[in-house]
């Protein structure tokens, strides 16, 4: 039996007819997450981050989006807190070099608000990905904070394939900052980066 994920974040979604389930069944060859979308006038989906830098695992998630959407906006945040290791002109770069040839996605610098950036694309979701638990805490604020500001924008969550559960940005950068051997976890392109960075 199919058990949709947290019934507060799922229940606005389920009243519109898009559901998010997380079960090993899925018709998506190479997901670990299925969304059911009944609601077909769901075709623009944002997906949001600093991509400091994209990893496999983001990549991982914007090729599935791209076969469950007509138009898939990658959302390069311009405005972050973290100082990131690369300008924003370098990640949206670091983002396009990696993901190649997708008629249906894009690679966008923003900054402001999310919410606003997502109805100015006239998309009605943000994507996100949940790789633990831990995540979890965190995304669901978000989310709140996001439904409260923009009831009509729905938050959907994916989960990595297992094999890049463990990948974060940070935690490349810090392998690639001691001189250690990223490939497994990025593209080439971004490999390449991160030894001129680090050297």
């Amino acid at each position: 039996m199919r058990t949709p994920i947290g019934s507060s974040l799922v229940k606005p979604a389920a009243e519109r007819g898009l559901i998010c389930y997380f079960d090993g069944r899925r018709p998506w060859q190479g997901a670990s997450a299925s969304i059911v979308m009944r609601n077909q006038g769901v075709r623009t989906v944002v997906y949001p981050g600093t991509f400091d830098p994209i990893t496999n695992g983001h990549v991982d998630l914007i090729q599935r989006a791209a076969r469950l959407f007509d138009r898939v906006i990658v959302a390069v945040a311009a405005d972050t807190h973290k100082m990131p290791v690369f300008s924003t002109e370098e990640r949206v770069a670091l983002v396009r070099a990696s993901l190649g040839a997708h008629p249906n996605v894009e690679v966008r610098e923003f900054s402001g608000l999310l919410v606003n950036f997502v109805r100015l694309q006239g998309a009605t979701a943000i994507m996100r990905g949940l790789r633990a638990v831990s995540d979890f805490e965190y995304e669901f604020q978000l989310a709140g904070m996001n439904r409260r500001m923009a009831p009509d924008i729905e938050t959907l969550f994916l989960m990595p394939a297992e094999q890049y559960t463990y990948i974060s940005s940070s935690l490349v950068r810090e392998i690639a900052r001691l001189q250690g051997d990223v490939s497994g976890f990025v593209t080439p392109q971004v490999q390449a980066a991160l030894q001129a960075r680090f050297g």
